[in-house]
C-alpha cells in the first residue's frame, strides 16, 4: 500500500530549478532515507510531499487523496502526516505538555484528559515523562527535538517526514535523537528522512535515495548506495564527505567541548596538527566575531557544520548566524578588534559570505 506517491513533480525558485520531473512511491512501513550535497533540493522535495512547498508540476498523493487537486481539504489531509524540522518550532509560552496536547485537542476533538494520558504515554515512550511540566526554554537540543517528535505523534500521523533532524543539535545529543527515530522504526512507522548521518542511514534505512540533478540521481538498499553504488556521482559522494554539526544557543557557550569535537573529527579522518589548529582557529574567530558583533538583541542562534572531502582533502566550515546582517569581512583587516577577521581573511582559500534576510551565512574553505 502506498503512503505516498509522487509523480512528476517540478520546482524552481526563480531561474533556478531545484527539482526537475521527480517520481516517487513511499510504500507503508518503509524508512526512505534522502542523501546529497548542500543545495540538491532534498529539504525542498521533502517540503514539497506536504505542501508546504508548492509544486509547479506534478502532483503528490497521500494515500488516495491528491493534495495537488484538493486544496480546500489541504489540512485535513496533511494530518496524515507529522513533520519534524532542524528547529523544534516548539512554543516557549507553553510548557511541554500544553505543547502536545494543543493539537489533539483543537483539530482531533479529544478532551483535555484524553490528550494528556495520550501524552504522557508517549513522553515516557521516549524517557522524557518527567518534563511534562517543564517550560522548553529550559530543555536541552535533544530534548526538544523528542518533544517536537511527539507532538507530532500525537496527531496519530500515518507518516513521519523528517527534515535533518539532528543538525541543530550538538555532538553530545544526537544519540538520543536518532534513537528515538529507531525506536519508531521498529514499530513499523512510516519514514522520510533526509540526513547527513551516514551511519544512521545505513542502519535504518530500507532505501537511500542520493539526490543530484534535480532529482533522485540513483536508489537502492543501503549495501547498494554506500557499498556498491552505479554511478559516478553517487560513488564520488559517498566515499567524500564528513560532517560534524553544532549549534551555540548562549552566549557562554562551553568552547572547550566544541574544541574537542573539532579534533576529535579531524583525527578520525587523518588531519594533521597543522589543519587541525587552523580549523579549530577558524571556527573559534569567525564564532566569536559574530557573537560579538552580528547578533540581535536577545538569545544567539549559531549553527556550525565542518564537512571533509576525503576526495579533494579540503574542509569546510559552514556557519549560520541569526542576527542583523554583518559582513565582518568588510571590516579594516588591521583593526585590532577584528584581529579574528584578519586570521580568518590570511588562513582561508576561500571565503562567501550572503545574507538570507534574517541569518548571516558564510562558507569557509580551508
Amino acid at each position: 500500500m502506498s503512503m505516498i506517491r509522487v509523480e512528476k513533480l517540478s520546482k524552481a525558485f526563480g531561474s533556478l530549478q531545484v527539482l526537475k520531473d521527480v517520481d516517487l512511491t513511499v510504500e507503508k512501513g518503509e524508512r526512505i532515507v534522502i542523501i546529497g550535497g548542500s543545495g540538491c533540493g532534498k529539504s525542498v522535495f521533502l517540503r514539497c510531499m506536504d505542501f508546504l512547498e508548492i509544486p509547479d508540476e506534478g502532483a503528490v498523493f497521500l494515500g488516495d487523496d491528491e493534495l495537488t487537486t484538493n486544496q480546500k481539504d489541504l489540512n485535513r489531509i496533511r494530518r496524515k502526516v507529522g513533520m519534524v524540522f532542524q528547529g523544534f518550532h516548539l512554543f516557549s509560552h507553553m510548557n511541554v505538555l500544553d505543547n502536545i496536547t494543543l493539537a489533539p485537542i483543537k483539530l482531533l476533538g479529544l478532551s483535555r484528559e484524553e490528550a494528556e494520558k495520550k501524552a504522557e504515554a508517549l513522553l515516557k515512550m521516549v524517557g522524557l515523562e518527567s518534563k511534562k511540566y517543564t517550560m522548553p526554554d529550559v530543555l536541552s537540543g535533544g530534548q526538544k527535538q523528542r518533544i517536537a517528535i511527539v507532538r507530532c505523534l500525537a496527531m496519530e500521523p500515518e507518516v513521519m517526514l523528517f527534515d535533518e533532524p539532528t543538525s541543530a543539535l550538538d555532538p553530545t545529543m544526537v544519540g538520543e535523537v536518532l534513537a528515538t527515530l529507531r525506536l519508531l522504526a521498529k514499530q513499523g512507522m512510516t519514514m522520510v528522512i533526509v540526513t547527513h548521518e551516514m551511519e544512521f542511514a545505513k542502519e535504518i534505512a530500507s532505501r537511500i535515495l542520493y539526490m543530484d540533478e534535480q532529482g533522485i540521481y540513483e536508489e537502492g538498499s543501503p549495501q547498494e548506495i554506500f557499498e556498491a553504488p552505479k554511478k559516478k556521482k553517487t560513488r564520488d559522494f559517498v566515499h567524500k564527505m564528513k560532517y560534524l554539526s553544532w549549534r551555540i544557543e548562549e552566549r557562554d557557550f562551553d568552547l572547550m567541548q566544541l574544541q574537542g569535537s573539532i579534533r576529535s573529527f579531524a583525527s578520525r579522518y587523518g588531519l594533521d596538527a597543522k589543519k587541525t589548529n587552523r580549523l579549530q582557529l577558524c571556527t573559534e574567530e569567525l564564532i566569536y566575531e559574530m557573537l560579538d558583533y552580528g547578533q540581535a538583541d536577545g538569545t544567539p542562534d549559531i549553527q556550525i557544520q565542518i564537512s571533509f572531502d576525503e576526495r579533494d582533502k579540503c574542509t569546510i566550515i559552514e556557519l549560520r548566524s541569526r542576527g542583523k546582517k554583518y559582513d565582518p569581512f568588510e571590516a579594516e583587516s588591521d583593526d585590532e578588534i577584528h584581529l579574528g577577521v584578519t586570521i580568518l581573511k590570511n588562513t582561508a582559500k576561500r571565503i562567501d559570505y550572503r545574507f538570507d534576510g534574517e541569518n548571516n551565512c558564510f562558507e569557509i574553505e580551508l
